[in-house]
This record gives C-alpha cells, structure tokens and sequence, in this order.
C-alpha cells in the first residue's frame, strides 16, 4: 500500500514587491504550479509560507517559479543576531540609497519650480515672457536637468513596470512611471514643438511635476523602509535576550564556552546575575529566576533540585548547577522566535480581503485615469489638453495601494510581537483577529483557575492535640505515601520544617484511608468510614468537616491509639490572580464559564471564590470538546483554556485556544495561543492584544479606504464643475507618499500599548 506524502511548509523571502497588487500575482502564480498546495505572501515582511509536496516541489522550483513572475526567491531564515544584523544593515543601505536619490531630486526641484512659473515672478516675467526665446531656451535647460532626476532618482520605476509589464501585470511603479512620463513627454513637446498647438498659452511645460513628485514619493519610500524596520523590534528583544557564553564543567574544569559550543547533557554553572545560558534540569543548588522576559510575570521564581530552568531567563540570588536539556533551535527560546516570525508572517482573514481588492486595484486605475484624461480632452475647459494631462498624471499618481497592503500586516507584526513581550504567543492573524470576537471563555479548572497540586489548608486539633503535633503524626504516616492526598501533607509538615518519623506497620485502605504506628502510636488518616471501621466516634467534628467539604477542600480524620485527634484538609487551591484576571474578563463583557469533572459541590465551592457564576462540573475528559460545540450552538464565539495536553479535543473545537503551559513544546502545538506563564493574567493579556491590535488595523484600514475612494474622484476632477477645484500632482505625490507612511507609524503606536490598565 502507498504511503501518502505528509505536506511540508517552507517560508520564503520574496524580493522584487512593488506594492500591495503583487501579493496576488505571486501567490497565483505559486498556487498554480503542481505540488503546492498552498501560499500566503505578507507583504510588510516579505515572506511567503508554502506548503507543498516535497516530492513533486523543491526550493530551486519554487525559485524558478517565481523569477518567471518577475520576483526574487531566497531561503528566509531564523532570526538570530547576525540575520538581524544583516537585516538591519540592509534596511539602512536601501534608505541611504533612496535618501539620496531623494536629496537629489530635491535640489534640482527648487529651480525647476522657480523657472517653471516665471509669471508669478516680476523679474523673471518680464526677462521671459510668455513665447518668447529666453522662456524656450530656460525651459529647455529644466528639460535637461529633470531627465536625470528621471532616469536615476526615479529609477525604481522604471523598472518596476518593465518588470511588470514583461508578465502581463501592474502596480505602483506603473502608476507612478506612467503619471511622470506623460507630463514629461507633454513638456517636452509644448518646448520643442510650441506650433503645434493651436493657443500658445497650451505650450506649457510641466517639468516640476516630474522632479517634485518623484522626490515626494523616494521620500515616502524611504520613511516606509525606516519606519517599517521598528515592526521587528520584539525579535530583536527576544534574539538580545540570549546569553553569549556559558560556564561548563568538562573534566573536572569550569571552562567559559559559546553557548552554541553546549551540548545536551553538558553541566553548567550559574552564578548570581548570570542568565541562563541554556535550557536545564538543577542538579544542585537553589535560586530565585527571573522569568518576565519569557513568561512576562514579574515575581521571581524559587528553584531547587529537579526543578526545570529555561534558558535566557536570569539567575537573582543564589548560584546552582544545571545539566543542558534543550539546546539550539530546540531551546524554548528559539521555539517561541520560531512561533513569533510564523505568525508575524501570518495573514488575518481581514487581509485575504484587502490582497483581493489591491490586485485589481491598479488595472482600475490606470482605465479610470484614461476616461477621465478622454473626457476632460472632448469636455472639458480650455485648455483642454493641459487639463486633461493634470488630471491623467494626478489620478495616477494618487491611487498608489500601497498603504492599503500595509495596512493590516504592519499592525499584526507589531501585535503579535508585542503579546511574545507579555508571555502570550499567538499562532496566526486568524487566531488575534478571533479572540478579538470572543463571547465566552471557557476555563478548564484543574491547573488553571487552580494550582492543579493539591496543598496542606486546614489544621482543626481537639482539645487533647495541639496543631503541632497533629501534623506531625499525619504527615509522618504518610512519609512513604505517593497519593496526591498524602504527599500534600508532607510537603506542608516539611515547609514548616518538621522533622518526620518513620511509620512502621503502615497498610492502605482503598477509598478509605490508611493506618500505621508512628513512634509507638497508631495513627489513623482517612474518611468517615475508616472510623466507624475502626469504632471510632467523629460527631465533634463532623460539623468543621461539612463546613470544609463546602469549601472545596478534602477534610480528613485524624485518630491516635484509637481516639478523635482532629482534622487535616488539603485542596487544589486558587491561584493568585485567577480572581483578579476574571473580574477583567468579565468587566470585558465576556462570559466566564469553568469546566471541570470534579462533583457539583467542589466546583461550586471554587466558582464561588473566584466570582464564576456558570460552572459546568462532572464533565468527562472526552465530553468537554461537546460542551464547547453546544455554546457555540448557543450562539457564542468561544475560547477554550486548558493545559494543551488533557484539553486538547476542547482547545481545538474552540474558536480560539488557549494553552495554559511552561512553554513546552506539547502546550504550543496544542493551542492557537501560548500562555507561557500558566497564570490567568495571560488570558487577560491576549483579550487586550488581540482588541488593541485588531482596533489598530481597522483605523488603518480605514484610513487607507477613506484616502483612496475620496482622492480618485477628487483627482479625476468632479469637484471642478461644483467648486472649482482640482487637485494638483504635487499634492496627489505628497498625499500618496505620506499615506503609507501614516500607516506603518499607526502600527508603530502599538509598541507604546500598556497591558497593564490598558485598553479594553
């Protein structure tokens, strides 16, 4: 029998975009070929995500298919310090380019507009009157000096659109090349050909819409790029977070070593104020870590032998010994820039949209322009041929779609990034655009309202015990134990630094209790059944037990040599801020239900504390995607959260999951966004990303709609006949470069975005 080929994913980086419209052209042309069965180019980045069958398509394919579309295919890479370096070095080269190619343009702009309008100019009117030589001649020298400004400063252009045109395509350069050479071929005919027309006022030379607009548009370009270059910044953040070195004990020795010199199993030292070079188990020693730059929590973690370290996170007090588990791209660091540039390369829905119109956007433009041009030729004022050729060359200049294509990517780019700053990794566009329409938020209970490890609560003596002493039995019979239950209570004697017995004759009563001698006294531990076993009486106390049971907690019997010594409760108790973090979500207007298989009672007691007032309880592991099914049958567009592993039919029945996680590898798989922390403040924090970045796109959006449907009608002239007005290409130039940049600079504010007290 064959084997299906599983479908690989492969990201490239396309060069040679020109605007928003080419997005369309390269994924058309990708998804047309054999063998690829999908692509998605975001055009901010400029990387394409391919899935593909890799026995019918390579990377020399993919690359061949593209260069005949017109466009550059190289292999994107992780980031890491050099890439950013080298990105960075890139970016900056591409704007001093442009910035002088900008400077250029300019100078040469001032006496091209000085001389171009002598009439305004007492000095220069009557030097060069109108059809006179000196005027022939000057205009002829402006002629010679704007060429250059073409031919180098607006270079790009030209390229841009033979490139274009040799497949059949348009985009900006279109616009842009052709809007520049209609007014510079009509200057250059009124100069040299003035007999051809039949006024000489139509003679007119328009040289200064070639050179300005050209050094209005090179200087929106390179602010683009600048401005464009800061949407990376919490890569960068996270790349910089990486230690350099790592102090490893090779034969016996404490050597200094590149972290990438570490191999699993490799025994590192970490002092005080060191950070972690790499990911690990402590061996020995203890120590409080700092873990806000990987799970954005604040408070310090306390870590002791056994306990997991992650690499890039830093050591405060102590200094321990860790052995290397995960190192290089399999560290959680790397996984997490992994997730990061996927998604920031990820498209929303909304974009899907956006890439549909902007393809057809320039064809429309460049037919719009040329009805006008021909209407404004047969009806239009005279004269005629002067105003037919401004409004040809302004409506083409002003339809550029570039900010409409930058409008949705720049902003997920920066959303997404900003969420890695606060612990939460968000998979995809489609992910942040969802959680944005979230109704309801279903919270798994073990592990994430709760600890999901039970704790030592209660300690009730009788008259005749003291709490001291209680513990002290309880927990020493059951020192050997490994019931959950048990190990509770030890751990609670041992954090108050009770030195334990050793229970002889220790026996287990399944769904009862256990029993044993400690220091030559039988200790009995278990519930009311284990007494009356054993004729034990328990009305003193049967009360407190009611009274605790209530509560959540599991109350259990304490009797010595054959008498009532008290009660012992432990409980999964409630995290910190699982209160605090569903009051927001609430106040955020969401509905907050929990989820759990514990009986009514216990989920009622833990629903009370932290203020839910939907519980669903009793529901099997396998039962729980049913109950997500029935409240989107109910009309809500809900968020499971669980711990990505035990959840995971839920988490993916859900319109978005939340995996409540450390960060590992299953976690992350299992959701459509991480929470690294394993603290409801993550939830709290994606609501807020998700409704701050998906704000952010819709005021982009808008204002990329609004500038294009108000500024073709206004270029292509229908206010002229109602007010007299009509729009000049050096406007439109100005107007079109600008609102690009506006865009990415819009996007750019939510790197300011305060999570804490922020927007709703």
């Amino acid at each position: 029998m064959a084997v299906a080929v599983q479908n690989q994913t492969m990201n490239v980086a396309v060069g040679g975009l020109k605007c928003a419209s080419c997005v369309k052209s390269v994924e058309d042309a990708l998804k047309r070929s054999p063998g690829i069965q999908s692509a998605s180019l975001n055009f901010a980045s400029g990387v394409a995500r391919i899935e593909y069958l890799p026995d019918m398509v390579d990377f020399e394919s993919i690359q061949g298919i593209l260069k005949t579309t017109g466009y550059e295919a190289s292999k994107a890479v992780e980031a890491s310090d050099s890439t950013l370096q080298n990105q960075v070095s890139e970016q900056q080269s591409e704007y001093s380019a442009l910035m002088r190619k900008f400077w250029f343009a300019a100078v040469v702009s001032i006496p091209v507009l000085i001389f171009s309008y002598p009439d305004f100019i007492p000095v220069l009117r009557d030097w060069m009157p109108m059809g006179s030589m000196n005027r022939r001649v000057i205009w002829g020298v402006l002629g010679l000096l704007t060429m250059p400004v073409l031919l180098w400063s607006g270079s790009q252009f030209y390229t841009g659109t033979w490139s274009a045109l040799k497949h059949r395509t348009a985009n900006m350069h279109t616009l842009i090349s052709a809007g520049i050479t209609a007014a510079f071929v009509y200057s250059a005919i009124a100069v040299l050909f003035p007999q051809w027309f039949p006024e000489q006022a139509l003679a007119e030379a328009f040289w200064d819409v070639s050179t300005v607009v050209v050094a209005l548009v090179v200087l929106g370009m390179a602010m683009e790029v600048k401005a464009k270059g800061k949407t990376s910044e919490a890569i960068e953040k996270l790349v910089g977070l990486q230690p350099r070195t790592a102090r490893v004990v090779r034969d016996g020795k404490g050597i200094d070593l590149p972290v990438e010199e570490v191999i699993a199993g490799d025994i590192v030292v970490v002092r005080p104020g060191e950070k972690i070079p790499v990911d690990g188990v402590v061996i020995k020693g203890s120590s409080s870590v700092d873990e806000s730059m990987i799970t954005g929590e604040s408070i310090p973690v306390e870590k002791h032998e056994d306990d997991e370290v992650i690499g890039a996170t830093l050591n405060k007090t102590g200094s321990f010994t860790i052995r290397a588990t995960k190192i290089g791209k399999d560290s959680v660091l790397s996984n997490i820039i992994r997730m990061v540039q996927d998604a920031q390369g990820s498209k929303a829905p909304i974009q899907r949209v956006v890439d549909q119109v902007a393809a057809y956007f320039v064809p429309a433009v460049i037919i719009l322009g040329l009805l006008a041009f021909i209407a404004w030729y047969n009806i239009g004022p005279e004269p005629r041929i002067v105003y037919a050729t401004i409004i040809l060359v302004t409506t083409l200049i002003i339809a550029c779609p570039c900010a409409l294509g930058l409008a949705t990517p720049t902003s997920l780019t920066v959303g997404i990034g900003k969420g890695a700053e606060h612990g939460v990794l968000i998979r995809s566009g489609d992910a942040l655009q969802t959680a944005k329409r979230l109704t309801a938020i279903v919270l798994d209970k073990t592990g994430t309202v709760t600890k999901g490890e039970p704790e030592l609560t209660d300690i009730i003596p009788t008259e005749a015990f003291s709490e001291e002493e209680l513990l002290l039995l309880a927990a020493s019979l059951e020192k050997g134990s490994e019931h959950p239950l048990g190990e509770a209570i030890v751990n609670g004697a041992a954090s108050r630094g009770f030195v334990l017995e050793d229970a002889a004759h220790f026996k287990a009563f399944p769904g009862h209790g256990v029993s044993g001698e400690v220091s030559g006294r039988t200790v009995l531990l278990g519930n009311k059944k284990l007494l009356e076993d054993w004729s034990i009486e328990s009305n003193g106390l049967d009360e407190r037990w009611t009274e605790l049971a209530s509560q959540g907690k599991t109350p259990m019997y304490v009797a010595v040599d054959d008498q009532l010594a008290g009660l012992i409760a432990v409980a999964d108790t409630i995290k910190e801020d699982s209160a605090a973090s569903i009051k927001e979500l609430q106040d955020m207007g969401l509905v907050v239900i929990m989820l759990t298989g514990d009986n009514q009672r216990t989920a009622a007691a833990i629903a009370s504390q932290v203020k839910i007032n939907r519980v669903l309880s009793e529901v099997l592991p396998q039962d729980k995607a049913h109950e997500v099914r029935k409240l989107q049958l109910e009309g809500h567009v809900v968020a499971m959260v669980g711990d990505g592993i035990n959840d995971a039919p839920a988490l993916a029945q859900a319109d978005v999951g939340l995996g409540i996680g450390t960060g590992t590898d299953v976690a992350i798989e299992a959701s459509d966004i991480t929470l690294i922390s394993g603290s409801l403040s993550g939830v709290v924090t994606a609501m807020k990303v998700s409704r701050a970045t998906m704000r952010n796109v819709h005021q982009n959006l808008f204002g990329a709609f609004i500038y294009n449907t108000l500024g073709i009608p206004v270029a292509m002239g229908f206010l002229y006949p109602f007010f007299g007005v009509l729009l000049s290409p050096l406007i439109a130039a100005a107007a079109m470069a600008f609102s690009s940049v506006t865009v990415v600079t819009n996007a750019n504010r939510l790197r300011y975005f305060k999570i804490s007290g922020g927007e709703r």
